[in-house]
């Protein structure tokens, strides 16, 4: 075998720190947060990825076969280990030679991460075992799986070094693959390329066009400018004759700024007929050494080279990354830290002494959401309180400016009441009667809006428990939370009842006794003065034509023979349509007597009065509704469930027969709180470990 232990190891511990850090993540079975630094391998199935490795390890272990051979990515660890001098000096030759398995391999093996403290000295063994840990995952189908395989390999014939490889690019499903092969294999590369520490190593045969390089193609979407990609170019042996890849490695075709590095790998000849790995490795120094484009620069190529670029570039790499992976770490253990706290204790203690914690703390927040004391007071929305204030100030008061007395009575329809209510006699005066039948009839209208209120009120309190109930503690008890949410409810309800009975009892009162000696309500006579201005105003003014003078009471003196000449006003409509010798007769009055379409002059004057009365008390009763009903809702709904939340909740949960069942934790509490305790875990032992580099 080629001895690769000659070569200078600079300061495998770097590597050796990433590499605790990959088994500390994979160990306790929970995606890594961290974005390490590693080396993933990509290429085509026919690009020769896995001589690549061979010839890196210097030793056959990977499967082959045809199709999709590496179906799990593959997590190799390389670990530089100086063989321990031999007492009995026996030479190596003589040990290889041994049959037991520990003896043919005493100084390399391989441990793999699924079986640990299993040392592989054979390493046809540690393929067997890639294989059949693939085939636990995956089955026989050909299918593929992002689970990796973890396997560390310690030899003195290594540099120390972290490749992950992974599965070939394909294009066309065979056999029982499955028919999105190709995707589900990019998917998984784009995975792990797409990080931003990880260095691509991009494998192409030479003897194919680069630009149809499928590894470069996918390296070149995550990295455009080929910043953190590396090429590798095999089979430069078999290109035709009087051609070679000198253009490509001065970075002419396809320019990358840590390069190419060309490699010979065994064929599948050398492969069938078990050729050694430090044979090959003979054959391929010779190769460059005496082929005429590479021999001044074939200490630039060959695989040990690459074995010693790849170990300066990646901890190089490790090196810049370092303190940005502890800063991830500390900020990840802090947030996991954090959350499992949120999520308690898993030893639950005394039931009853939680439950009462718990709703001493609800009842708490309820009331400081209600009175707008809380920590978390948003700028961007109304919350809480302040909801409920909107819905009194701006919702209800201009609900009840909105309606309008007159919407539904017409003057027609007034002057009706104005006749009704002056029974056989008519009236000399405007009459109280009219005026306050359709007063009352118009303050029952502000019922409606009224209760509407307690309505919407009663959904911002609905609000309140849904954003409470939303907190973890909740999340972490679901039938607690059921529970709660069913007695909050419950009381709301109860509440409403009360709460609906004083606001129609409200109306109820104004509609009851019309206070006509309100200090602002508008009197009759004052109306009336009001009324006669205005009709004063709009009639002509009578001029003396002789000395262009008004006449007196030539505004209201109206001609008396022109009211006896023709019927007017309410009736008419009724006796329009007959002569005199009709009249005469005396016919009775029809089944139904309704007002005519016009007003007289007298009507109009009463009408607009009674509608000024009904202005003035209506105006002064919407001020009343708008200031009392709120003050009703809160009474007997907001400050009655702030003050009486905590009793009624303890009456109705504080059960000793009920308390273990309330406190079943959720199976998303249980799987959470397990992840999070596996998470602290991993980081804490992965910060003791950054923590020991300076």
């Amino acid at each position: 075998m080629a001895q690769q232990a000659s070569v200078n190891v600079n300061d495998p511990g770097l590597i050796t720190l990433v590499n605790k850090l990959q088994d500390v993540f994979a160990t306790v079975g929970v995606q890594n947060p961290i974005d390490l630094p590693q080396i993933v391998v990509v290429g085509s199935q026919s690009s020769g990825k896995s001589s690549v490795l061979e010839n890196i390890v210097g030793r056959d272990f990977l499967p082959r076969g045809t199709g999709i051979v590496t179906r799990r990515p593959l997590v190799l660890q390389l670990v530089n280990r100086p063989a321990p001098a031999r007492a009995n000096g026996a030479p190596k030759e003589e040990a290889e030679m041994q049959s037991s398995d520990s003896a043919a391999n005493v100084d390399e093996w391989g441990e793999f991460l699924h079986i640990p403290g299993q040392k592989f000295h054979d390493f046809n063994k540690i393929r067997d075992e890639i294989v059949k840990e693939t085939d636990a995952k995956t089955g026989r189908n050909q299918g593929i799986s992002p689970l990796p395989i973890g396997l560390r390999i310690y030899s003195p014939n290594v540099l120390t070094l972290t490749l992950v490889d992974l599965p070939g690019i394909t294009r066309v499903p065979v056999g029982d693959q499955p028919k999105d092969i190709e995707r589900q294999i990019k998917d998984m590369i784009l995975k792990h390329i797409t990080k931003s520490n990880s260095i691509i190593l991009a494998v192409t045969a030479a003897n194919t066009d680069l630009a149809n390089s499928d590894g470069l193609k996918m390296a070149r979407e995550v990295d455009p400018e080929g910043q953190r990609t590396i090429g590798v170019l095999t089979k430069i042996d078999l290109m035709d004759q009087g051609t070679d890849v000198v253009d490509i490695l001065a970075g002419r075709i396809i320019p990358l700024r840590l390069g190419y590095v060309p490699v010979v790998n065994r064929g599948q000849r050398d492969i069938d007929s078990k050729k050694a790995i430090s044979a090959a490795l003979e054959h391929e120094k010779r190769f460059f050494e005496e082929h005429r484009a590479y021999r001044n620069k074939h200490t630039y190529c060959g695989t040990p080279y690459l074995a010693r670029k790849l170990n300066m570039i990646l901890m190089m790499h490790i090196k810049q990354t370092l303190p940005e992976i502890k800063a991830r770490i500390s900020s990840s253990l802090q947030k996991y830290t954090a959350e499992l706290s949120s999520l308690g204790d898993s030893l639950l203690g005394n039931s009853a002494n939680i439950v009462l914690n718990i709703i001493t703390e609800f009842c708490n927040e309820y009331r400081t959401v209600l009175e707008g004391n809380n920590q978390e007071i948003s700028s961007i929305e109304l919350s809480g309180g302040a909801r409920i204030s909107f819905v009194f100030h701006e919702l209800y008061a201009n609900g009840v400016k909105a309606i309008d007395p007159f919407d539904y009575v017409k003057d027609i329809d007034i002057r009706t009441y104005l006749y009704n209510s002056s029974g056989s006699s008519p009236a000399l005066f405007v009459g109280t009667t009219a005026f306050e039948l359709i007063v009352k009839q118009q303050i029952k209208r502000l019922e409606d809006p009224s209760l509407k209120c307690v309505s919407l009120v009663y959904d911002e309190l609905v609000r309140i428990l849904t954003q409470l109930l939303q907190k973890q503690l909740f999340r972490r008890y679901p039938s607690l939370k059921e529970k709660f949410h069913q007695v909050v409810i419950a009381f709301f309800k109860k509440a409403m009842s009360p709460t609906n009975k004083l606001v129609t009892d409200l109306v109820a009162m104004e509609a009851c006794y019309v206070n006509t000696g309100h200090p602002d309500f508008l009197n009759g006579h004052r109306a009336m003065a009001i009324v006669h201005d205005r009709h004063n105003a709009s009639k002509p003014v009578q001029v003396d034509p002789k000395t262009g003078k008004p006449l007196p009471g030539g505004r209201d003196s109206p001609n008396p023979q022109s009211l006896e000449s023709t019927p007017e006003g309410f009736f008419q409509s009724f006796f329009a349509s007959k002569n005199k010798k009709k009249m005469a007769a005396m016919e009775p009055p029809p089944a139904t007597l309704k007002a005519s379409g016009t007003l007289s002059e007298r009507e109009t004057i009463e009408v607009e009065v009674i509608k000024l009365l009904i202005s003035s008390y209506y105006n002064i009763v919407r001020r009343t509704m708008i200031d009392m009903v709120p003050k009703a809702i809160m009474l007997n709904l907001v400050q009655l469930t702030k003050e009486e939340m905590q009793r009624e909740l303890l009456e109705n949960l504080y059960k000793s027969d009920e308390l273990e069942a309330l406190l079943k934790e959720s199976d998303y509490t249980i799987r959470r709180r397990k992840e999070c305790q596996q998470m602290v875990e991993s980081l804490s032992r992965a910060s003791e470990i950054v923590n020991t580099v300076g």
